[in-house]
């Protein structure tokens, strides 16, 4: 009787980043890697409440994405645990702040994923998402986050296995697109993507100015704005933010 082994595949990823217009900060406050050999790719948020105490979150969220980037150097993707190179970065990091963080792996055919705070990431198969993981929050516009002072949150990273297939599309992504963007929006974006044939780094930047354009429109209907009405929370249109797209082929 033959033995089926996992087929192998490859994320073949890019990405692309449109920080706020700030003359401070401008770098913004999010940070991604995307490491090839390990199949892994991170992205983060700084947590932008640290600037009333003068800190730059972004420069929390670049430490700890290049920490999680150099714990998965030389490793096979069999290897790579997500939450555990989460847990890795997080304790190399020293600068002041806090970050939410988003982390897939894949490894033939399984992909992994550790998740904390409103970064995420889904899954198109056959043109339709097949799979979610985004948000965790201790309260409205308040994500879990990791950070010097919230290191007891660790406990609070989100982990999902996904069975995937080769021509499906990851989407990895910082919450200036998810709260700017419904999942349905991702969707069709994608799709027409697919059609023209584009490259991932066609992909995301599509799906980054799409976002960028509702985050600025405040008459358009936004995630965001959904999510502040179920709480009693006025707010007109998109979310101006800064937007993180990774945009990953499985082949």
């Amino acid at each position: 009787m033959a033995i089926s082994r996992p087929r192998k595949l490859t994320m073949m990823a890019d990405s692309f980043y449109l920080p706020k217009d700030n003359p401070s900060k401008p770098r913004g406050e999010d940070a991604h890697f995307i490491s090839e050999v390990p199949q892994v790719i991170g992205v983060a948020d700084g947590v932008g409440g640290w600037a009333k105490k003068g800190i730059d979150a972004g420069e929390y969220a670049r430490e700890l994405m290049r920490n999680a980037a150099d714990a998965v150097k030389g490793r096979r993707p069999s290897d790579v645990d997500p939450k555990q190179v989460l847990l890795e970065a997080f304790l190399k990091t020293e600068s002041p702040g806090s970050s939410t963080a988003c982390i897939i792996s894949l490894a033939g055919d399984i992909l992994r994923a550790a998740n904390l705070g409103d970064s995420g990431f889904l899954v198109i198969r056959d043109g339709k998402i097949d799979q979610i993981l985004r948000r965790s929050n201790t309260d409205f516009n308040c994500p879990y986050q990791i950070g010097k002072t919230s290191s007891a949150v660790v406990s609070a990273v989100e982990e999902i296995v996904v069975g995937v297939e080769r021509g499906n599309v990851v989407i990895v992504g910082t919450d200036g697109l998810f709260d700017n963007m419904f999942p349905e929006d991702i969707e069709t974006t994608v799709g027409l993507c697919m059609r023209k044939e584009y490259t991932p780094d066609l992909t995301a930047w599509m799906l980054a100015n799409g976002a960028r354009r509702k985050s600025l429109d405040k008459r358009t209907t936004s995630p965001f704005q959904v999510t502040a009405y179920e709480v009693g929370v006025q707010h007109s249109g998109g979310k101006y933010d800064d937007i993180t797209v990774v945009a990953a082929y499985l082949v």
